[in-house]
């Protein structure tokens, strides 16, 4: 009988590589399969939000703000009748997502502007202004 050593370091980066690809449900950070990504910065005056959605229609996109939960949703509804040829499968005539954030009291509602070009659709939520009390001296009697 011959003995092999087993090396577990070596097939845990292998099962780590080989698994590394595989969508985010896989992972820690789970997500819907049927979410879209985003990326949000953050300057000293605003939160910049950009959602990866190629292929839409602006007009196509809902955003809406209640009870501070910004929701963006999308839905298009392909209803092409071609009587030239008979379908016998369609699979793509429905496409939607929704992605909702929480929006805290730092964020002026008021000033939120949305943009949509070259596939992404661009969010600036305007932070809102810090009121600074100058410090005072008080005298003593």
């Amino acid at each position: 009988m011959t003995l092999v050593k087993h090396n577990p370091v070596y097939f845990g980066n292998l099962f780590e590589e080989l698994f590394s690809n595989f969508p985010a449900t896989w992972g820690k950070d789970a997500q819907v399969w049927n979410s879209v990504p985003v990326n949000i910065h953050e300057t000293k005056d605003a939160y910049h939000l950009e959602l990866n959605a190629p292929g839409r229609n602006k007009e196509d996109f809902k955003i809406s703000l209640e009870n501070g939960l910004l929701s963006i949703s999308f839905e298009s509804k392909t209803e092409n009748e071609q009587k030239e040829y008979k379908t016998i499968r369609k699979e793509f005539s429905y496409r939607s997502f929704k992605r909702s954030f929480s929006i805290d009291d730092k964020i002026n509602t008021g000033g939120i502007q949305a943009k949509y070009e070259n596939g992404v659709l661009k969010l600036y939520l305007p932070k809102k202004q810090e009121v600074t009390v100058a410090p005072q001296e008080i005298a003593i009697n």
